[in-house]
C-alpha cells in the first residue's frame, strides 16, 4: 500500500495496514451480510474470529502479492522458513536451526520433522528450493531481496542451503520477514489452483472466498505450532471505517484495524473493547522527480523540506498516533539514527525563509508542482492538502493530482509525475528501508536519485557483519539521503487495531503483521 505494497509500499509496497475510505454502508446491512456468511451466531461459529479489514486482497498468490490486504489473510496460511517476533527479531518457523559456515556462506536450514500442508503433502526441503527458485526465476514482487543468493539446494529430506556471494548479514530478513517469502506447495502452484484455493502449511486453512465480501479460514489441528484455540477466521471486507467501528462496538465483529483515527478517543473510552496502538515500522514519504526540472535541483528539493511542516502533517493525518521523523527508520527500532537538519533550531517563520532563500538561490520565483496522491489511501490526499498549504507560504503551487493505485503506479513507472506522495511498510532490517529506494539500481528508485557514495554506503551495508558498524554505515547513507532530498520523509504511523476485550492472546505487532494463531476467545 504504499510503494512497497504496491510495490513501494514494501515491502511493499504495495506491501503494506492503511484503510481506505468509501461510501458509508449501513451496519444493518452489514449486520445482515455477516450473519449470513457466518451462520447467524450459531454455535458453529461461536467460536470464530469476525475480522474486519479495510480494503479485498488482489490475489491469493502470497509470492506474487505486493497488497497488504492480501498478506493479512496470507499471514495466518502461509509460513516462511523463518519469521520476525513481536520484537522483530528474527526465530525459527518452518526451520527449527540453521547454521552458518565459517566463511558466511553456506547457511544450512534444517526444516522441522512432520510438517504437512494442507492438502496433507508432507513439507520437504525440495519445497524450499521450488518456492525460492520461484521468486527468483520467475523475477517476482520479492525477487530483489534475494540479490544475494547465489545458489539454494536441498541437500535432503530436511536440510536445505543458501549459497551467498559474500557475508550477507540480514539473509533471515530477507527470506523471512514477511509472507511475500513464503514456502509455497508446488501442486498447488502447478495446477494453478493457488490462485483460488491457497494451500499453505500455516496455522489457518483456506476454505472459501466471496468476491467483494470476505474470506474464511478453518484452523488446522496438525499445524506444527500446535492447533489453534479458535475454530477459524472470518476475514470482511469495509472500506469505510465508520461502519467497520459501528460493527466493532456493536459486537458483529471482533477484530478490525479499519480505524479512521478521529475516532480512537471514542474506541478508548469503551470498556468492552481494547484498542492496541505501536509505533509501526512503516514510514510516510514525498519524492521529487530528478528528471523533471526544476527538481533535479537539489536546492529546490531541500526548499520544499524547510518548508514543510511535520508536525501539522502528522497531526492531520494521525490524529496524534503519527511520529514526526526526516529520516525513515522510527526511533523504537534498533537501527535508529538522530537527523534533524530541516528543524533545528528553526521556527516556522525561519523555516520558511530558509527556503525562500533556496528558491531565490536556484532562481525560482514562482513554481508549480504536480503533487500524485492515490485516492486507495486517502491518508496521502489528506496530508497533500496540508502539503499544499505549507508550500503556499514559499511560492510554490501545489496542484494535487487523485489517482486510483493502478494510474498512480502506471504514472510512477512511466516517471510522470513532479512528485508523489505514498508509504513503505514491512521494513525490519536497514536494508529494506534504503536500498531498493536509494541505490542507483534499486528496482524502486523512480526519482532516479544516484549517488556514489550512497551506492557505496548501502553495498557495504549488505555485507557488513559488524553490527555498530553496519549501523554508522546505515546512518551515514540515510543523512546523505536525507540531505539529496531522495526522499522527503514525513512521519512514521502507528499499528492501530481495536478488538473486544473476550480475545484473548492477540498482540498488536510493529510489523502489522496480523496473527491469529495464538489468539482465543473467551465468550461469556
Amino acid at each position: 500500500m504504499t510503494d512497497s505494497a504496491a510495490g513501494s509500499m514494501s515491502s511493499s509496497l504495495s506491501r503494506r495496514g492503511f484503510f481506505r475510505v468509501a461510501g458509508v454502508a449501513g451496519t444493518t446491512i452489514l449486520g445482515a451480510s455477516l450473519l449470513a456468511a457466518c451462520g447467524g451466531g450459531s454455535s458453529d461459529t461461536a467460536n470464530t474470529i469476525k475480522a474486519a479489514i479495510a480494503g479485498e486482497p488482489d490475489q491469493l498468490d502470497p509470492q506474487k502479492s505486493s497488497s497488504y490486504f492480501t498478506f493479512e489473510v496470507l499471514e495466518n496460511v502461509f509460513d516462511t522458513l523463518v519469521e520476525p517476533d513481536e520484537k522483530l527479531q528474527m526465530r525459527p518457523a518452518l526451520a527449527e536451526s540453521w547454521v552458518v559456515d565459517a566463511d558466511g556462506l553456506n547457511w544450512d536450514f534444517t526444516l522441522r520433522d512432520g510438517v504437512t500442508f494442507h492438502n496433507g503433502d508432507p513439507l520437504t526441503a525440495a519445497d524450499v528450493e521450488y518456492s525460492f527458485r520461484r521468486i527468483i526465476d520467475e523475477e517476482l514482487s520479492n525477487a530483489y531481496k534475494l540479490d544475494a543468493i547465489a545458489s539454494i539446494t536441498a541437500l535432503d529430506e530436511r536440510r536445505v542451503r543458501f549459497t551467498v556471494t559474500a557475508p550477507t548479514p540480514n539473509l533471515l530478513t530477507s527470506i523471512g520477514g514477511f509472507k511475500g517469502l513464503a514456502i509455497v506447495n508446488r501442486r498447488n502452484v502447478e495446477s494453478g489452483e493457488i490462485a483460488t484455493t491457497p494451500v499453505g502449511t500455516g496455522p489457518f486453512r483456506f476454505v472459501s472466498r466471496s468476491p467483494g465480501a470476505s474470506i474464511v479460514l478453518a484452523a488446522n489441528p496438525d499445524y506444527w505450532g500446535g492447533a489453534p484455540a479458535v475454530d477459524g477466521v472470518h476475514f470482511s471486507f469495509i472500506s469505510q471505517g465508520t461502519t467497520a467501528v459501528s460493527a466493532l462496538r456493536s459486537g458483529e465483529i471482533d477484530w478490525t484495524d479499519a480505524i479512521p483515527a478521529q475516532q480512537l478517543s471514542i474506541l478508548r473510552r469503551d470498556d468492552t473493547l481494547d484498542v492496541g496502538t505501536v509505533v509501526a515500522n512503516d514510514y510516510w514519504y514525498v519524492t521529487m522527480n530528478f528528471d523533471a526540472e526544476p527538481f533535479g535541483d537539489t536546492r529546490v528539493r531541500q526548499a520544499v523540506a524547510y518548508a514543510l511542516d511535520r508536525d501539522s502533517i502528522a497531526q492531520v493525518v494521525g490524529y496524534g498516533t503519527a511520529t514526526p521523523n526526516q529520516l525513515a527508520i522510527p526511533s523504537t527500532s534498533p537501527w535508529f539514527a538522530a537527523y534533524d537538519r530541516y528543524t533545528a533550531g528553526l521556527d516556522r517563520d525561519a523555516a520558511v525563509a530558509k527556503s525562500k532563500e533556496l528558491l531565490r538561490q536556484a532562481g525560482i520565483r514562482g513554481l508549480d508542482m504536480r503533487l500524485m496522491v492515490t485516492t486507495e489511501y486517502p491518508e496521502t490526499v489528506t496530508a497533500a492538502q496540508v502539503i499544499a498549504s505549507n508550500l503556499e507560504d514559499v511560492g510554490i503551487t501545489v496542484k494535487i493530482e487523485q489517482l486510483d493505485f493502478g494510474a498512480w503506479l502506471d504514472r510512477q513507472a512511466a516517471g510522470d509525475f513532479d512528485a508523489l506522495l505514498l508509504g513503505w511498510l514491512g521494513n525490519i532490517d536497514p536494508d529494506d528501508f534504503y536500498y531498493a529506494q536509494h541505490h542507483s539500481e534499486g528496482t524502486s528508485n523512480s526519482q532516479k536519485y544516484s549517488n556514489p557514495e550512497v551506492d557505496a554506503l548501502l553495498d557495504r551495508g549488505r555485507t557488513e557483519l559488524d553490527v555498530e558498524t553496519r549501523k554508522q554505515t546505515y546512518a551515514d547513507a540515510a543523512s546523505i539521503i536525507a540531505d539529496d532530498v531522495s526522499y522527503l520523509y514525513l512521519y512514521n504511523p502507528s499499528s492501530t487495531q481495536a478488538f473486544v476485550t473476550q480475545l484473548q492472546g492477540y498482540v498488536v505487532r510493529p510489523d502489522k503483521a496480523i496473527r491469529f494463531r495464538n489468539a482465543r476467545l473467551e465468550r461469556s
